[in-house]
């Protein structure tokens, strides 16, 4: 009987160490679901192609100088460098900063989503989260996405209240795929702050509204240390 109580113990203290280590930061979590996160930044890719194409032919001359600075920009993205897709080249490419600063339509919006992910990867996270913070847009995937990335810097800031609300934000998209990451990332906040009710209704949603997600599989282990 006191051999099963040991590893019962055992056990508990088992899950609760792999919970601390969720929480450890968003980078370990890249890591983890890196085709999750290539899928969110292709996402984000596409739609700016897509207004780049909707812009050339259809926007005012403003949405089309903002569309076009970002097509020039876009491309450091893309190969992953930040530093000048930040803040330019001084030939050509002005960054994101700049555009964002200097355009308050969706297209500024769109480069501060880009400026936010640049700083993000440069761990760079309050600049991050600024940016994040700026932008908005009716889209599915593309506000989901931002806001969980948002949630992951928010992380790596310590700052639990805020990362808590940007996770559920993602997550009331409905989104397959974001939505139960973000739920599951949530409820792990709310297991370090001692928001076990929080983090119970979180991880419960998964089970019942996400159960072929890769975030229900183990979800079980979760539910039964919020319990």
């Amino acid at each position: 009987m006191a051999k099963k109580k040991q590893d019962k113990f055992e056990k508990q203290d088992e899950q609760l160490q792999e919970v601390n280590e969720a929480l450890t930061g968003a980078g370990k979590w890249i890591e983890e679901h890196a085709n999750a996160l290539s899928w969110c930044i292709t996402i984000i890719a596409l739609v700016a192609v897509a207004i780049m194409a909707y812009n050339q032919f259809v926007v005012t001359p403003k949405k089309q100088a903002a569309n076009e600075a970002i097509a020039k920009t876009v491309g450091y993205f893309m190969v992953g460098d930040y530093e000048k897709a930040l803040y330019g080249d001084d030939i050509q490419a002005d960054g994101f900063e700049a555009i964002a600063d200097q355009y308050s339509n969706q297209e500024g919006k769109l480069a501060a989503l880009y400026a936010g992910i640049c700083h993000f990867e440069r761990a760079e996270y309050e600049e991050a989260a600024e940016f994040l913070k700026r932008f908005s847009a009716d889209d599915v995937n593309f506000d989901p996405a931002a806001h969980q990335l948002l949630g992951d810097a928010y992380v790596e800031l310590q700052q639990y209240d805020d990362a808590a609300k940007a996770f559920e934000a993602a997550a009331k998209s409905g989104n397959k795929v974001i939505a139960p990451m973000s739920l599951k990332k949530a409820g792990i906040v709310y297991l370090h702050e001692g928001e076990n009710a929080k983090a119970l209704k979180a991880f419960k949603t998964i089970k019942e509204k996400y159960p072929n997600s890769n975030e229900a599989k183990d979800i079980d282990k979760y539910i039964a240390i919020a319990q």
